[in-house]
């Protein structure tokens, strides 16, 4: 299982995720440039960059069947990143979107990445993806900001594709979500000519990784792929780009998951 955190996300969001899942799935995440242990590289402000490393360093390893879930900004990461790996002839098996309206709905002005950091911060800490404790701490948000305004930017501006995928694809949200409108997610059916599925939580924004969250969604990927695996052959996956489970866990990426 292939995972794309949030906005400024370090592998760590992930973290409740690792305690749910059974000995037999191989969980990797998401590691971008701007943080974690790439925390010196600039972070990249577009999606087809990101897409491109990633898909490259997918298709270069061993072929494993694999689902792929991002959240937010991730999910952004994910849809792309299912398309590049089906024109290389290596689709994931399910395609999981979080917390992200479809395509279809563009972002529009006024954009996030262009505010200033005192009003990014309390966008942040409203939505729960900051705690307030951390504010006076710029050592420590400083560094995170620049990725999360990278990311954003990227988010901001991305296109819908001409063309979606073939990939089944379940839509994931919050009914309380304060980013993000529940009635738009039923329309990430639009992007796929396959299977489609949504469920939907509580929690706010952040509820994916909410331990009781993160194992009931766990589980229906795990269900839904070993429906869709019968009588097929493997395509692709980890990636040497990616963190795998239970390595190590960062305080400050646990702060701003």
């Amino acid at each position: 299982m292939i995972a794309l955190p949030h906005a400024g996300g370090w592998p760590s969001a992930f973290r409740s995720w690792w305690q749910v899942l059974p000995d037999d799935v191989e969980f990797l995440v998401a590691q971008l440039p701007g943080r974690g242990p790439r925390i010196s590289e600039p972070p990249w402000r577009r999606v087809e960059p990101l897409v491109e490393g990633l898909s490259r360093a997918l298709a270069e390893l061993e072929p494993l069947p694999y689902a792929v879930i991002g959240h937010s900004f991730g999910s952004v990461l994910a849809y792309e990143l299912t398309r590049a790996m089906e024109h290389k002839g290596l689709p994931p098996r399910l395609l999981a979107v979080s917390a992200r309206q479809p395509p279809s709905f563009p972002s529009e002005p006024p954009f996030a990445h262009l505010r200033s950091d005192a009003e990014l911060l309390e966008h942040l800490v409203g939505i729960g993806g900051i705690s307030p404790e951390l504010i006076s701490r710029s050592d420590l948000v400083q560094p995170s900001l620049r990725a999360i305004r990278a990311d954003l930017e990227a988010m901001e501006k991305y296109q819908r594709p001409m063309l979606g995928t073939a990939v089944p694809i379940m839509s994931l949200g919050a009914e309380d979500d304060p980013v993000v409108i529940a009635e738009r997610l039923h329309l990430w059916s639009l992007e796929t000519s396959g299977a489609f599925n949504r469920l939907m939580f509580t929690g706010g924004h952040f509820y994916l990784y909410a331990p009781r969250n993160a194992a009931t969604i766990a589980n229906h990927l795990i269900v839904g792929l070993d429906g869709l695996w019968a009588g097929s052959s493997a395509n692709a996956v980890p990636s040497p780009l990616m963190t795998a489970s239970g390595s190590g866990r960062n305080d400050l990426g646990k702060e701003l998951a």
